[in-house]
């Protein structure tokens, strides 16, 4: 009798199982959109992500436009493109600053860099990137759902890509794509943010496509514990969590996390250890070398592009780009940081440095919110008016371009033109550097940086710029 009764429980149990898999892969009209981009709830049972649904019965016919499949995903996940429009992924919009009393509202949309310098006017080629499909000018409209790219995002066949204004490529079998949804691997994410500035390495120099097939010394989370990008930025209603690099407010409200996430705030044994964790990264010591496989764009000077007596080369020039360095196992910069950053704004006027900043983290030695944190700086040489004293995006891939007409009179003249900057006549060429956090490839324990590394006579972390006289554990003799 009581086998039977264990017998009884056993199947009640896999019954209950059974009608949870069901009713969480179920797709239906009225039904609550799936959380965290897409993911199903987890097992209560496991504890585990239950599988995916298999999508590939609800597209058995060819499908002639993206905006089609947008359209039939929507009819089960209602609101998912309307949840994807109120994102940086779709508006290009991420923080906010205040210039002359009112408030800017920064982003791809509208910010300048020091890689290919601006978006504006270059839409066909930048919005390669854009979560989104036929942006090809000012008049793009934001507001309509269907232009929404749910598979750039969800493709588990590994055959979607995306060309000028955003469009798929020609040859991309929707029907398969859109069979195929999945929640997002690293390979979604990494079509874009591992090609970030136009290439591989260029942008970033801790993503990279080395992450796809990392081992544990090259990312312990990807390698060792198989994580997905989603994993740690975790993701509600399509907002993805980690800003990084950007300054915001109340008004533009990001979503962060930090190591403190998963790990306690005193994570070591060693109390020493954890007395340093206070007042710097975890990124600092346990990231020690960025571009570890691949190496990463470390210079750009627009100044020599147009010299048709070079050799194009990827790694070291190209007539269109002008001349580059990149650099591999590369020791990052270091600096206080709290998370954001002061930005350069388009007509902003030049500082007097040699050479100015693009963005700088905000953060100090007196900061107690600001921790030591490492940085790749990226430095370049870029168009600017000598006279007015400010940097100007030039138009490089639109229609009279400098990619095509290589003429920097008109390019800058066209460029500020679109970008409604004002214009002498006159441009020169200014260095400039920009920051960008280092937080990928964690490398194992016994990788992460040793005291020595920082405190001794050739360490690498420069005190005096950090707001030091000397090595804090250093005795100074008098």
């Amino acid at each position: 009798m009581r086998i039977f009764k264990f017998l009884h429980f056993v199947l009640r149990l896999v019954g209950i199982a059974l009608l949870l898999i069901l009713v969480a892969t179920s797709c239906n009209n009225g039904s609550k959109t799936n959380n965290e981009f897409g993911q199903v709830p987890e097992n209560p049972l496991t504890g585990r992500l239950l599988p995916h649904l298999d999508h590939s019965a609800y597209f058995k016919d060819s499908i002639d436009s993206p905006q089609k499949v947008t359209r039939m995903c929507i009819k089960c996940h209602p609101n998912s493109s309307k949840e994807v429009m109120q994102t940086a992924h779709w508006t290009w919009i991420s923080g906010d600053v205040e210039r002359n009393g009112k408030t800017v509202f920064l982003g791809k949309r509208n910010q300048i860099n020091n890689f290919c310098i601006s978006v504006v006017g270059n839409w066909g080629s930048c919005v390669i990137c854009h979560a989104g499909y036929g942006w090809g000018d000012m008049s793009f409209d934001f507001t309509k759902e269907e232009n929404v790219d749910c598979i750039v995002c969800h493709d588990g066949s590994g055959t979607y890509s995306k060309t000028k204004l955003g469009m798929p490529n020609k040859n991309v079998d929707l029907r398969l794509v859109a069979g195929s949804v999945r929640r997002p691997f690293r390979e979604n994410c990494g079509i874009c943010h591992f090609n970030g500035g136009g290439g591989m390495g260029v942008k970033h120099g801790d993503l990279d496509e080395s992450l796809l097939n990392a081992n544990q010394e090259l990312d312990y989370h990807m390698g060792k514990l198989n994580f997905q990008c989603i994993d740690c930025h975790k993701t509600h209603n399509h907002v993805v969590s980690g800003k990084l690099n950007t300054t915001y407010s109340e008004k533009t409200k990001a979503i962060r996390f930090g190591c403190e996430n998963c790990h306690s705030e005193k994570p070591h044994k060693d109390h020493r250890l954890n007395e340093h964790a206070v007042r710097i990264a975890c990124q600092t010591c346990h990231i020690p070398e960025f571009a570890r496989k691949f190496p990463t764009k470390m210079t750009w000077d627009w100044s020599k592009a147009g010299d048709s007596n070079r050799k194009d080369s990827p790694h070291e020039y190209l007539k269109i780009k002008g001349e580059f360095h990149y650099e591999e196992d590369v020791v990052p910069t270091y600096a206080w940081y709290t998370g954001k950053m002061d930005r350069y704004v388009l007509g902003d006027k030049l500082d007097s440095e040699a050479e100015h900043y693009m963005n700088r983290p905000i953060g100090s030695r007196n900061d107690t919110k600001a921790k030591i944190w490492p940085f790749k700086v990226h430095h370049a040489n870029q168009p600017y008016d000598p006279v007015n004293n400010i940097i100007l995006p030039p138009l490089t891939s639109g229609e009279g371009g400098y990619w095509t007409k290589f003429n920097w009179a008109y390019a800058i003249k066209k460029g500020a033109e679109i970008n409604g900057l004002p214009y002498s006549g006159k441009y020169g060429f200014t260095n400039t550097k920009m920051y960008w956090p280092i937080t990928h490839m964690v490398t194992t324990k016994k990788n992460a940086l040793s005291c020595q590394q920082c405190h001794s006579p050739k360490g690498r972390l420069n005190w005096k710029e950090l707001g030091y006289d000397h090595d804090p554990v250093q005795v100074v003799k008098k």
